[in-house]
């Protein structure tokens, strides 16, 4: 059990994690990942449909055909969707204001349906909310990411205007860069996909060393053992 829980937080934080590998979920992320603010409520929002989805196809596995399976899974994405959307107005309207027009993409959102069929549809609830957690959280990551990066290089600052999400927050801003006149492309959508590039670069180069050092190690392991 514990091991296997291991392999799915594996597999969703970087070896299949849906953004930086499946690259699934771009448009919502690119668009809205300009600050910490509107990365972090995208991220939650896309991590409680991730989770409550899975529980409820998991749930209802064995009740459903073939045939109705696909509609029935986007009509509980998008009730889930609906929810987290009128969570959103309620408690956080500022937020919904600069986010909200992306919040239904969700439900077209490949890795939310993804794994609805290739995973709660075949296990256990609590495995497939576990999964659900740990695939929100890989997407999470990557979308927190690239909106302190953006945020920074095109303000000199993170963490600006986080009291839209956590009213409690107060004034996070931290500015880094004291003075910095700021960079606008890396506000823009061009930027965004420079960024995710650089991104990308940086998980390739990490994935391509990992091999290498781990052989190494099991070379080096084995030389002092013969010796």
């Amino acid at each position: 059990m514990t091991t296997n829980l291991k392999n799915i937080s594996r597999q969703a934080l970087w070896h299949n994690n849906p953004a930086l590998v499946q690259l699934l979920g771009l448009c919502p992320l690119l668009a809205v990942s300009s600050s910490v603010v509107n990365a972090l409520g995208l991220a939650l929002a896309t991590t409680m449909v991730l989770v409550f989805s899975n529980l409820m196809v998991s749930l209802i596995r064995h009740q459903i055909t073939d045939a109705i399976r696909l509609p029935v899974f986007v009509l509980i994405i998008a009730g889930f969707v609906t929810c987290v959307e009128l969570l959103l107005q309620a408690f956080a309207y500022p937020l919904y204001l600069s986010i909200g027009i992306f919040i239904p993409l969700i439900v077209t959102n490949c890795a939310i349906l993804g794994r609805a069929v290739s995973f709660a549809a075949k296990n256990p609830p609590l495995i497939s909310a576990f999964d659900g957690l740990m695939t929100g959280l890989g997407f999470g990551l990557v979308l927190l990411a690239l909106g302190a990066i953006r945020e920074l290089i095109g303000t000199g600052a993170v963490f600006a205007n986080m009291e839209l999400l956590l009213p409690f927050a107060g004034n996070w801003e931290l500015t880094v860069l004291p003075g910095y006149p700021g960079f606008l492309l890396a506000l823009l959508p061009p930027g965004a996909f420079l960024l995710m590039g650089l991104l990308l670069a940086i998980k390739n180069l990490i994935s391509s060393a990992r091999p290498q050092s781990e052989q190494a190690t099991e070379a080096a392991v084995q030389s002092i053992n013969n010796n």
